[in-house]
């Protein structure tokens, strides 16, 4: 029988709160020490090997000839769009950007070179030519409906037309190359495994396994589709007859909840996965076959969804299609309309039918207002995965099954730019990764980018994502427009401030291409409104330099706690574990209590707008900085006046981080470090250091008192106990590098100056003191 999580939550409304109930427990600081020899990532699942230039297999060779072959034929093809194949055929020529990809942040690691001309600026290049373009789809209805679907299969994601220019496209494009190498690679690593075993988790269901199944099946169908061996038919067959409850031992509760619809994006993503597979594979089908497709995934999927949607679902399973703006909302209409654009015209039940009426009318009221209006995508910077994964699959496979997204990518401009949410979000140290950070990600991938960078005419979005760690998948091959040449960083802003109703936070960096960059991000904004995946975190920072975070993020707390989704009220649960509570941020804390949930903040910033070049050597000019300011008082308790700002120094090479409180309660100044942390100085200086590399932390013209200290990564001894049998995590290795003082007026000046090698310290500066009242561009060298 399915877990009931209403039990373990107490809530009378939902069984989740307005969150989910993914359990992911980490083990604090998700960015550990990073050691110095960089390496490749596995083949296995994603990454980009080191030195890529053309990949031609044993299995791609056999399958799609010799790339010299393709490229001989491309030439004598080209006519009238010379100019565009010749671009295209410089871009082919360079090859892969990236050298390889970094083992412990899976971010992409860049050669070192000043040759502009092999770096141009993001284009989609005009051609016709079918060895590098895609050809228009044939199918266009002049008056789209959910219920009136292409004649042709797939209908989904990849109709027939994209299949049959594929393997020339892959031919003559060496990114289409590898990631197919890699799907090859991924779908025989998996071919060996045996069939997912079933495996219900107290917090996240089964939505790993549904998860890692759908993985499989893209992987397996895709690879016939390319060979046409029929074992790759089979074994899908096999892992659809698993998931069915159909072999030796059984999958999971004989009756319709097997696919534990209780916790619904479980039932969807089975869902998504068995459409594909039935889609994809049609016409390998026995009758026998697809009739028993149609009914596990009537049984246990579809007509659940139904009762989702009915005023009779007593067990509340679809308290997601009310009001729920997030990735829940995404994901589970997702797998039910895949599910239903599947089997239209097969179904004879009318079930089908019937949930595409509900289905997409409800993801464009809920689903797609998830982004702010600037992109921000509301819960946080890890859950855009999972969101936008089923926004995009939602979207890309009504536009192929029936000619129309019905308004779900347009209907909120804010889907455009959650593309910038994302890219912005991420530094050389990974993701700003405030909040919880989900579970196990498996299909939820950026590859979104791909989808919204054609969608929305923006190639940047495919530059960027094409060279990261996992962008080979299945759905990257019909997403990705081959005629895109440029650089994403080329004339791209190296800072952006977000800032709408919700959420407010900045980015600022010194380089798009360097990994050992500096990269700053902090954040405002309010403390409910996330789906109750947020923390009391106003004020909260991350800062990269040298190759490694400095100061980062602790993560989810333990999704089995007590009331960890209750609510985001000020009296909720979730507030009293130490990675939710304000003490585990990098921010202020006041009197030893946990911010006001009823947070207002506002903020203000500048940026010297200075953007990259084409070259991936960048050399920041003089005078370029940005700040971001917040007025946070309204975020406090026994606060009158609060603002916290930080700004970039010198050429983007130190950062000054400045408080100015006025408390009646005490004040703490703490940042969570994975540094081995030295104080001198009588406590005005800290010396951080991750293996060779050094950060130096400055306390300027410090207030009486004030020095700096460091506790552990714990719970203060004056804070309240958690709920019985729900004790906090442990954060080993984290050191908390503090400021104490009592309550009282105070300005606190943090100089962050990383020691870069071959900089000598005559090069550095130390600022004027400056009011946050009287910062600008050229407040500060």
């Amino acid at each position: 029988m399915a877990a009931n999580y209403a039990t373990v939550n107490n809530t009378q409304t939902s069984p989740y709160g307005s969150g989910d109930p993914y359990y992911n427990e980490s083990t604090g600081y998700v960015t550990p020490q990073r050691p110095p020899v960089k390496k490749t990532s596995s083949w296995i699942k994603f990454g980009i090997p080191v030195a890529i230039v053309v990949i031609v297999g044993v299995v791609v060779g056999a399958v799609l000839g010799t790339r010299a072959a393709n490229k001989n034929a491309s030439e004598s093809a080209a006519g009238s769009s010379a100019a565009a194949t010749s671009a295209i055929g410089a871009k082919n020529n360079l090859g892969i950007f990236p050298m390889g990809t970094d083992s412990l942040y899976m971010l992409p690691l860049y050669p070192a070179t000043t040759n502009t001309a092999a770096f141009t600026t993001p284009t989609f290049v005009s051609t016709n030519n079918a060895n590098y373009a895609w050809p228009q789809d044939p199918f266009q209805p002049s008056n789209p409906n959910p219920t009136q679907v292409r004649s042709d299969r797939p209908r989904l994601i990849a109709p027939s037309y994209k299949w049959a220019v594929l393997p020339q496209l892959i031919a003559n494009d060496p990114y289409m190359a590898s990631w197919n190498n890699s799907i090859f690679g991924n779908a025989s690593t998996y071919n060996a495994l045996p069939p997912v075993a079933y495996y219900l988790d107290g917090g996240n269901g089964i939505l790993d396994v549904a998860r890692q199944i759908k993985q499989r099946v893209k992987a397996f169908s895709y690879v016939y589709r390319m060979t046409n061996d029929t074992k790759w038919v089979d074994r899908t067959w096999t892992e659809l007859q698993n998931a069915a409850g159909n072999l030796t031992g059984g999958w999971g509760p004989d009756n319709s909840t097997k696919w534990n619809p209780s916790h619904f994006l479980d039932t969807a993503e089975l869902t998504a996965a068995y459409a594909i597979a039935y889609d994809w594979l049609y016409d390998q089908w026995t009758s026998d076959q697809k009739a028993s497709i149609i009914w596990t995934m009537i049984e246990y999927g579809l007509n659940n969804g139904v009762t989702c949607y009915s005023s009779n679902d007593p067990l509340y399973y679809g308290w997601w299609t009310n009001n729920t703006m997030g990735n829940w909302n995404c994901v589970c209409n997702n797998g039910l309309t895949m599910g239903a654009l599947a089997i239209l015209g097969d179904d004879t039940s009318g079930i089908a039918q019937q949930l595409l009426g509900m289905t997409v009318s409800n993801a464009v009221q809920n689903c797609a207002l998830a982004p702010s209006s600037d992109g921000t995508w509301s819960e946080t910077s890890d859950y855009w995965y999972f969101g936008t994964t089923g926004h995009v699959e939602l979207s890309a496979s009504l536009l192929s099954a029936t000619g129309s997204s019905y308004d779900l990518l347009d209907v909120n401009p804010g889907l455009n730019l959650s593309s910038l949410f994302h890219m912005y979000g991420t530094g050389p140290g990974s993701l700003f990764n405030y909040g919880d950070t989900g579970p196990n990600k498996f299909t939820a991938t950026a590859n979104g980018l791909f989808f919204y960078g054609g969608y929305y005419n923006q190639p940047a979005y495919q530059l960027f994502q094409r060279d990261q760690a996992d962008a080979p998948d299945p759905w990257t091959m019909f997403w990705y427009d081959p005629t895109v040449t440029g650089a994403f960083w080329d004339g791209l802003a190296l800072d952006h401030f977000f800032n709408n109703n919700t959420d407010q936070w900045g980015s600022m960096r010194s380089s798009w291409t360097d990994e050992n960059a500096l990269f700053v991000a902090i954040k405002a904004g309010t403390l409910q409104g996330h789906q109750t995946h947020n923390d009391l975190d106003c004020g909260d920072f991350v800062m990269d330099a040298l190759g490694t975070r400095w100061f980062g993020e602790l993560g989810d707390g333990d999704y089995l706690s007590y009331g960890y989704f209750e609510s985001d009220a000020q009296d909720s649960p979730r507030w009293l574990y130490y990675r939710k509570r304000t003490e585990g941020q990098n921010t202020i804390l006041v009197g030893g209590e946990n911010q006001n949930v009823l947070a207002a903040p506002t903020i203000q910033y500048d940026s010297s707008g200075t953007a990259q070049g084409s070259s991936t050597v960048f050399n920041v000019p003089s005078g370029s900085n940005a700040y971001f300011i917040g007025d946070l008082a309204s975020a406090y308790f026994n606060v009158t006046s609060f603002s916290r700002g930080i700004r970039l120094l010198n050429s983007r090479t130190q950062v000054l981080l400045q408080d100015e409180i006025n408390a009646q309660a005490s004040v703490m100044w703490r940042a969570h470090t994975n540094a081995t942390v030295s104080i001198g100085n009588n406590g005005l200086t800290a010396t951080l250091t991750i293996d060779t590399r050094t950060l130096h932390v400055d306390l300027l013209n410090a207030p009486s008192g004030a020095q700096f200290s460091t506790m552990d990564a714990v719970r203060l001894s004056t804070d309240p106990a958690t709920p019985s049998g729900s004790p906090d995590q442990p954060n080993p290795g984290v050191t908390v590098l503090v400021i104490s003082l009592p309550a009282g007026t105070y300005t606190l000046e943090v100089l962050m100056t990383p020691q870069w090698p071959g900089v000598s310290s005559t090069s550095y500066v130390t600022p004027s003191s400056v009011p946050l009242s009287q910062w600008s561009l050229t407040s500060h060298p």
